[in-house]
Formats: C-alpha cells, structure tokens, sequence
C-alpha cells in the first residue's frame, strides 16, 4: 500500500457570520493543482463533531482500496 496524506483543515466559527465556503487548492510536485471541496458542518459541539466523525468514516468506504 502506498503512503497517503490526508489533507484538511478545520476552523470554528459562529455559523452566523459565514457568507460562502470556496474550494482549497494544492499544488503538487508534478506541476498540477488539485482541488478540495470544503464542507461546512452546522450545530452544537455534539452535533457538529457526530457529523465529523460520519463524514470522516464515509469518505473512506469510498475509497475501500486504501
């Protein structure tokens, strides 16, 4: 299996005071860009982080190759 790295990033903010949620860019070595698409997660700190720990779980039956 190949190494991976795992890129995120994470920031809490009154959910009142976000307008929009754009993409992230990374450069790679090879020239390229790749984009990722942010999520924006809504609640209470129970909420926010079961919703986390869901997505977290889910975006890795996507990929059962890993």
């Amino acid at each position: 299996m190949a190494k991976l790295a795992l890129v995120y990033g994470l920031r809490l903010l009154p959910a009142e005071d976000i307008e929009e949620v754009g993409d992230a860019e990374i450069r790679l070595k090879n020239g390229k860009s790749a984009h990722i698409t942010m999520h924006l997660i809504e609640g209470g700190e129970k909420e926010v982080r079961a919703q986390l720990e869901q997505s977290l779980d889910a975006f890795f039956e996507f990929y059962p190759e890993i």
